[in-house]
């Protein structure tokens, strides 16, 4: 009986992290999504072409990324919670400078600020996550939820807000909200109702240092290549949806677009949690590449595809696309001592949000010399070929080790 009391406020803390963690995910992906939308009415807001429009996220697309390390660095060596609180309350600021900016150049410096802010998320966000979860999987799968609904809310909320109010309350509306949440974020680490802590709820033994080595090259190459596949993919939905969906969502307003964004990533991040128990259940080398394989038929379809065809498959790319990260991130850990995984997931995302974010200026240029964007996507289909091919070198899964005893707090 002391032992199950004893646990009710350990557990009480960790679903109050997933919650957190889950809230924080959904507005690490809601903003770049609402701007793709926006880049829609950009060209006859600032007189510039959509291609031109579409670069003004890109450094602070890479900034996302390559600023992850000192996030990570920053929540493993001084605190995760206060570098979450730092995420809220600076992603709410930028995301509102962005609303107010009147110009391109303004536009760009604010989207900057945003990818500074917004690189804390993945690397301390996770990483808090995971210390916290007694079952990764599951945890990183219902956090995947959040993660799929920020694009899902994004397009058809920014379409709404869009031909409602304007542009600007698309990044506005939802920038006030995040300031709010800091502030709330900051009353509970001050009330102790959220903890910092150093020890992981589920133990595990340290990771072989030969089979590490060998897991972060594997894996390096497949982030970059997924990410590819995810920030290309995120960009270029819009307009791809706008040519070749308009008589299916009544017209080409930004609204039936933002609602075909929605049901994709919507439906792509409830089936996350599906997603997060195979990732538990079964070897994490087999899911992980299941997850890819079954992407290349279905990225080289939507290449060519229209109407209904494209919008399910569309669906069904997506939900493998972020459904492979459970396991990726589990293994990620699995391979990276405790006391240095923000560090590592900070790296990770170079790869993922800052080298990969490449991918929308890929887009553009694919877009602009072609005019659609039929070899980005075969491009893509390669790309997880890639991923399920190199993924077979990963080490394989070891049995359980016994739990490490860890003493009372």
């Amino acid at each position: 009986m002391p032992t199950s009391v004893a646990a009710d406020p350990a557990e009480r803390e960790a679903r109050t992290v997933a919650w957190i963690a889950g809230i924080a995910h959904f507005f690490s992906h809601l903003f770049e999504p609402v701007f793709y939308v926006v880049a829609l009415v950009l060209p006859k807001q600032f007189g510039i072409p959509y291609e031109q429009a579409l670069t003004l996220i890109i450094v602070g697309k890479l900034l996302y990324g390559l600023c992850a390390p000192a996030a990570g660095w920053l929540g493993d060596r001084w605190s995760a919670t206060g570098m979450m609180a730092v995420y809220f309350l600076g992603l709410g600021a930028s995301a509102l400078w962005v609303g107010l900016a009147g110009s391109p150049t303004e536009m760009a410096l604010a989207l900057v600020a945003m990818g500074i802010f917004g690189s804390i998320y993945h690397p301390v966000g996770i990483a808090w996550l995971v210390r916290s979860a007694k079952n990764r999987g599951k945890a990183l799968g219902f956090n995947g939820v959040f993660g799929g609904l920020g694009p899902a809310a994004a397009g058809v909320t920014a379409g709404a807000l869009i031909e409602t109010f304007g542009w600007r309350s698309a990044f506005i509306a939802p920038a006030v909200l995040v300031l709010a949440l800091g502030v709330v974020f900051v009353v509970l680490l001050r009330t102790g109702v959220i903890r910092e802590t150093k020890r992981d709820a589920a133990p595990q033994a340290e990771p072989d240092r030969r089979d590490t080595v060998r897991a972060y090259a594997i894996l390096a190459l497949c982030m970059l290549c997924g990410g590819l596949i995810y920030q290309a993919t995120q960009s270029s939905l819009p307009k791809v949806f706008e040519e070749r969906l308009g008589d299916w969502i009544g017209g080409t307003g930004t609204l039936g677009i933002g609602t075909a964004v929605m049901i994709v990533y919507g439906v792509a991040g409830l089936l996350q949690v599906w997603c997060g128990h195979l990732a538990d259940r079964y070897p994490l080398k087999a899911v992980y590449i299941g997850m890819y394989l079954v992407q290349v038929p279905l990225l080289a379809a939507a290449a060519s595809l229209a109407g209904v065809p494209l919008l399910l498959t569309a669906v069904m790319m997506v939900t493998l696309s972020i459904g492979a990260l459970p396991a990726e991130n589990s293994l990620l850990a699995k391979f990276t001592p405790a006391r240095w995984r923000a560090t590592a997931y900070g790296a990770k995302f170079v790869i993922a949000f800052g080298i990969s974010g490449l991918g929308v200026q890929l887009a553009g240029w694919i877009r602009g010399t072609t005019g659609d964007f039929f070899w980005l996507y075969v491009g893509l289909a390669s790309a997880a070929a890639i991923i399920a091919a190199c993924a077979l070198r990963l080490p394989g899964d070891q049995p359980k080790p016994a739990p490490v005893a860890v003493p009372a707090e």
